[in-house]
């Protein structure tokens, strides 16, 4: 006969499995049908005009006849991390109690794999809700290294992907973020520390840093997450796994000419790892 403590324990333990954070990345996130449409069409409009601060947005969703006010436009905007690029460079809001490190990168010349690092975060719609992305991009050959979803914008998830592309890649020389709360984070920064990576954030006027992270974000939206319209965090994440690897593998990218990001990156890392 099971004991009224063994009923109890197993019990608990399922209720814990319930919250583990592999189950709670995928749940949609709780706005209405109404909001979700609007969200949809503010996103697809900031990728046309990433200038657009509530105001002008708010003026476009009322001479296209959506009743979305400016507040609701503030609103929408903040939960999509979206900052017009002209108002505030970095592009997620700092935590006060925050640490901001000092960017390296200015008159840099970068031409090489892992000389350079970066990470953006990214609002990615479904059907009926939506998720946030996080991809960690090798600067000069344009590779994604590793990639992760979550209904939150906690820092775990950024961590992960950082320390995935850590063990994967080894380490760069130098980390750029902007300055948002999930990569000045005191766990975010101790991987960094830890991994003897120097530690860069986009300062003033330093915005047009993040261009090609934001060129990825423009060709995943309208390449695979705008096309699909993803009904589930399970579809999402096949499809963007799916359209990751064509992009690195497969899609020629005009910076290298008709090298692939994955072959710009392995052409010139190959030949240090043999040196080594």
């Amino acid at each position: 006969m099971v004991s009224k403590d063994h009923k109890l324990s197993v019990r608990r333990q399922c209720a814990l499995l319930t919250l583990t954070r592999s189950s709670l990345y995928y749940e949609p996130k709780g706005e209405s049908a109404e909001n979700l449409r609007f969200m949809g069409i503010i996103d697809k409009q900031f990728l046309e005009t990433p200038w657009y601060g509530s105001r002008q947005m708010a003026r476009y969703m009322k001479r296209n006849n959506h009743q979305c006010g400016r507040h609701r436009v503030r609103r929408l905007m903040r939960l999509m991390r979206l900052v017009p690029i002209y108002q505030e460079p970095n592009t997620s809001k700092k935590h006060p109690q925050h640490k901001i490190w000092p960017y390296l990168l200015r008159n840099l010349v970068i031409d090489r794999p892992n000389q350079v690092w970066c990470a953006d975060i990214t609002y990615i719609p479904m059907q009926r809700g939506f998720l946030y992305l996080v991809a960690i991009m090798d600067w000069h050959s344009r590779k994604v290294l590793s990639w992760r979803l979550s209904n939150s914008m906690d820092a775990g998830f950024c961590i992960e992907a950082l320390k995935e592309a850590l063990a994967k890649h080894g380490a760069p020389e130098i980390f750029n973020t902007d300055q948002g709360s999930q990569f000045t984070s005191g766990d975010w920064i101790d991987v960094l520390i830890e991994a003897k990576v120097k530690i860069s954030m986009d300062g003033k006027g330093a915005w047009r840093d993040n261009r090609m992270i934001e060129r990825l974000w423009r060709s995943l939206k309208y390449e695979c997450v705008y096309l699909h319209a993803f009904e589930s965090g399970s579809e999402t994440k096949a499809g963007i796994r799916k359209w990751l690897a064509y992009y690195n593998g497969e899609r020629p990218h005009s910076t290298h000419g008709i090298l692939t990001p994955d072959e710009a990156y392995d052409s010139k890392t190959e030949p240090m790892r043999l040196a080594a």
